[in-house]
């Protein structure tokens, strides 16, 4: 087992693994900018760091500052939490030249999960049911447009070297295709320095589910259920909760036996989750994979009582997994609310400054995952992620009343924040009832 782990991410994440580290009895690095300070992961871990300006480029993204804050804390293994290093394989690759452990997945398996067009065609031969779509990246106009006559409408331009919905542009008709395809690839080149896109149908009526992996470096692997994750906007997740309203047991079995085989393909190991649109026939379709711990895991710890950065740390050390898949059950449900920076009375529109007050909420069945504190001052420079709140109840009924008492308790003031939100998603009837889709968000009025 390793002696001391550095953590080269920040907010809560950064704190979740060093929690986990000191239940472990391992030491822990911090690193931070400039800007994140007087954040909680810096006071709770063994040392800190100081790895650059304010700017994620200076310093979270900083590969140098990072090895270098490794080497001087004689850190032996780094978790990158779920931040910009967790999926770049050229990290990995220096991590490993270091002779320091990348607490993740192999760097191949991450260059191959990455691009999406690869990732597309390697799930594909492993049976992985695929969306129709163009068999690589596309190379020209007019190569986009002899792929849409294949396709149908209406498909989606998606950035190959990246997710989040960044890149993505829904075309419904040819004469839409010349804009789409510019904006596509200059929003991908802006987020993730590759133009390259590649082109699927789009199925408009779908369930976003996401089944977890865990795999070891013996070549096991188990799937821990699914998570629901369609209400979203503009592709960002806001909900996600597990098990699924909609998912069977039959479903499930299919769903996870996909996820293996496809891992299995790939020679995974670590936590990872493969995301998958379901339709309206119960049939799915692999969308990407993400080659790391996810911000909505705590929901498949809730209902598994697996800890997954603990599985991942383990992982990392060379240990396989002490259990199988007929050891993997789900008791309960839980629901993830994340609260964000944000004022959803304006469109959404971020919110930086200092909480004045705080009140978190407590009591049975209640996890909340955040780094503010009364007095925390928002930086302006990151994610406007606040805190995750979960509820674990019996049944969803039970989840849902939880987490209505849970965002009644939840003070933040100083700033805006979603939690109004997510009080009204949880008294709309066609959530309450499961009655949803991806774009539930979008098409449903709301009265903040």
């Amino acid at each position: 087992m390793f002696e001391k782990i550095l953590i080269a991410d920040r907010g809560e994440i950064a704190l979740r693994v060093i929690r986990a580290c000191k239940e472990m009895g391992l030491e822990t690095v911090a690193v931070h900018s400039l800007a994140d300070t007087r954040s909680l992961h810096v006071s709770f871990a063994d040392e800190d760091v100081c790895i650059g300006p304010a700017a994620s480029k200076d310093s979270y993204r900083n590969f140098a500052n990072i090895i270098s804050a490794a080497e001087l804390t004689n850190a032996d293994a780094i978790h990158p939490g779920y931040g910009p290093l967790a999926e770049n394989a050229e990290f990995a690759e220096l991590c490993a030249q270091c002779g320091i452990k990348f607490i993740g997945p192999s760097a191949e398996a991450i260059r191959k999960m990455g691009d999406k067009s690869v990732a597309r065609r390697t799930m594909q031969e492993a049976g992985v049911p695929v969306i129709p779509g163009s068999e690589s990246e596309l190379q020209s106009l007019e190569e986009a447009r002899e792929w849409a006559k294949k396709v149908g409408f209406p498909l989606r331009l998606k950035a190959s070297a990246g997710g989040g919905g960044r890149g993505m542009r829904v075309v419904h008709a040819i004469d839409e295709l010349e804009e789409a395809w510019q904006m596509s690839r200059l929003e991908a080149r802006n987020a993730f320095t590759s133009d390259a896109v590649y082109m699927e149908r789009s199925i408009e009526t779908a369930r976003h589910i996401e089944i977890q992996l865990l795999g070891d470096e013996q070549g096991n692997i188990v799937y821990l259920g699914e998570r629901e994750c369609s209400i979203q906007r503009r592709h960002q997740k806001l909900l996600e909760e597990s098990p699924s309203p909609v998912v069977n047991e039959d479903l499930r079995r299919r769903l996870g036996e996909a996820t293996i085989a496809g891992a299995a393909s790939v020679g995974y190991y670590s936590a990872g989750t493969i995301e998958y649109l379901v339709d309206e026939n119960l049939d799915f379709y692999f969308m990407e994979m993400n080659t790391r711990i996810q911000v909505e895991h705590p929901v498949t710890e809730m209902v598994t009582g697996i800890d997954l950065i603990k599985q991942q740390i383990r992982i990392a050390a060379g240990q396989s997994l002490d259990f199988t898949q007929d050891d993997i059950k789900l008791t309960g449900h839980a629901i993830e609310c994340r609260i964000n920076a944000e004022d959803p009375a304006r469109n959404f529109i971020p919110s930086s400054g200092t909480i004045t007050a705080l009140n978190m909420p407590g009591g049975p069945g209640v996890r909340v995952d955040s780094h503010i504190y009364q007095g925390y001052e928002i930086p302006p420079y990151y994610d406007s992620l606040l805190a995750k709140v979960i509820a674990y109840g019996q049944n969803r009924e039970d989840a849902m009343a939880r987490m209505r008492r849970i965002l009644s308790e939840f003070t933040v003031e100083g700033v805006a924040t979603t939690i109004p939100f997510h009080k009204a998603l949880l008294e709309e009837p066609d959530f309450i009832a499961g009655k949803f889709d991806t774009n539930y968000v979008a098409n449903t009025e709301w009265s903040l």
